[in-house]
């Protein structure tokens, strides 16, 4: 693997860390909404990532069996959850059906919390993982000097 290739994984990572803490941080952001542009109450949403070639433009024509299962991620789609709503008695609010139950998205605050630290401590494994290949590549110009 050459050193532009495992700045490319790198880079797939944060990328795709930096959408799941945006999707995380949309629902907790939307843990109490109940009416959207849509209609009816915030449906939470969650991310679903694939692996992938990277594939380094200076070495296609050397990339050889043992480096293709060198792989970076990248976000495949964003999903809605299919967890039915929370439905909380509170006559008095505007949202409220006849029966005065209101609608909230079943978003449990821990559960989110949770995947934001994922998310946060897989960004930093990937920046850790450029700096480190940026200090290698640094050491090894000082060496051909």
């Amino acid at each position: 693997m050459d050193f532009m290739s495992a700045l490319d994984i790198g880079a797939s990572g944060l990328s795709s860390y930096r959408t799941y803490m945006n999707v995380v941080s949309m629902n907790l952001a939307n843990a109490k909404t109940t009416e959207t542009m849509e209609g009816g109450p915030y449906v939470r949403k969650s991310v679903a990532m694939k692996a992938e070639q990277v594939y380094s433009p200076f070495d296609k024509a050397m990339w050889d069996q043992k480096n293709r299962d060198l792989t970076g991620v990248s976000v495949k789609r964003i999903v809605s959850d299919d967890r039915p709503f929370k439905e909380v008695y509170e006559p008095g609010n505007p949202d409220a059906n006849e029966n005065g139950y209101v609608l909230y998205p079943d978003i449990n605050v821990v559960e989110e919390m949770t995947n934001m630290i994922v998310a946060q401590r897989s960004y930093e494994a990937n920046a850790q993982s450029i700096q480190s290949v940026k200090t290698m590549f640094d050491k090894a110009l000082a060496i051909g000097r």
